[in-house]
């Protein structure tokens, strides 16, 4: 998918007809990662007969670039095209980080295709005036060549819990390596758009739907204070808190993050029993 591929304006058109099954559920990732990140929480949710899209955010895995200006309303709007093409009329949102922040950019621009949200290691306000311009400095870091390999080096190991780093250092030389492999173009521009997001907490007040909110107890990026006040903004949000994980739960604990997108699933299955 691609921003370039544009659905019609929030709340146009009659979107394809419902699944008879129930809600289906669309996994979103971190930056700088592809859909792979979730493969063992996909399979997971599989073996328990769910509807599960891995979806590949635009310039990361299958996905082509990004066009146009930085805006995470271009990548909703580009994965509300991808549900049309799928024939996915509404569905479960779980966004990890990134995909966090494309999950809230998708519910305020498409309200009534979601049916369930999970945000994992996401806060539901904007980036401070600071954590911007931190973000827009990264973002011209990683397009020079000779820097990029010190950078990936010194931030990378944030992603992840002390308890991982120090348990599974395959898991750190994984993530290192896909970071170092992710399109510095793509990462710069999704970075900036990122940035650039506003404030969801309204966005959130007014999303009637089942809703968890997912942290690790050792995430270095987002504190379990910030996922409270995410989680209590959320009219039906429900807060879960994972001890020895850090800021890429699907990646340290994708059992867990399964068994909790499962709880959350049967929620909105029962919130929707009439529609499905």
């Amino acid at each position: 998918m691609s921003p370039a591929v544009h659905a019609a304006a929030p709340g146009a058109g009659r979107p394809p007809a419902e699944d008879a099954g129930g809600p289906p559920v669309v996994l979103l990732h971190a930056l700088p990662f592809d859909a792979s990140m979730w493969d063992g929480t996909a399979r997971e949710l599989r073996a328990r007969g769910h509807r599960v899209v891995a979806a590949d955010q635009p310039g990361f895995g299958a996905a082509p670039p990004a066009q146009g200006p930085p805006s995470l309303d271009a990548v909703a709007d580009a994965l509300a095209a991808e549900l049309d093409r799928q024939g996915i009329a509404a569905a479960v949102l779980a966004g990890c980080s990134l995909g966090g922040y494309t999950a809230m950019a998708f519910l305020r621009r498409h309200p009534h295709r979601v049916r369930g949200l999970a945000l994992l290691a996401a806060r539901g306000t904007a980036d401070t005036a600071q954590a911007a311009e931190q973000r827009r400095r990264f973002a011209d870091a990683v397009l020079d060549d000779e820097a990029r390999e010190r950078l990936v080096a010194a931030t990378t190991p944030s992603l992840l819990g002390a308890t991982t780093r120090g348990r599974r250092p395959d898991l750190l030389g994984r993530v290192t390596r896909l970071a170092l492999a992710a399109p510095p173009q793509s990462v710069a521009w999704t970075q900036r758009a990122v940035a650039a997001r506003p404030d969801s907490t309204a966005v959130l007040r007014a999303a009637a739907v089942p809703a968890l909110v997912v942290i690790g107890d050792e995430d270095e990026l987002v504190s379990p204070d910030e996922a409270r006040l995410t989680a209590a903004a959320l009219p039906q949000g429900r807060l879960a808190i994972l001890p020895g994980v850090g800021h890429l739960a699907p990646l340290e604990a994708p059992r867990e993050t399964a068994r909790l997108l499962a709880g959350l699933l049967a929620r909105a299955g029962k919130a929707g029993a009439g529609a499905w």
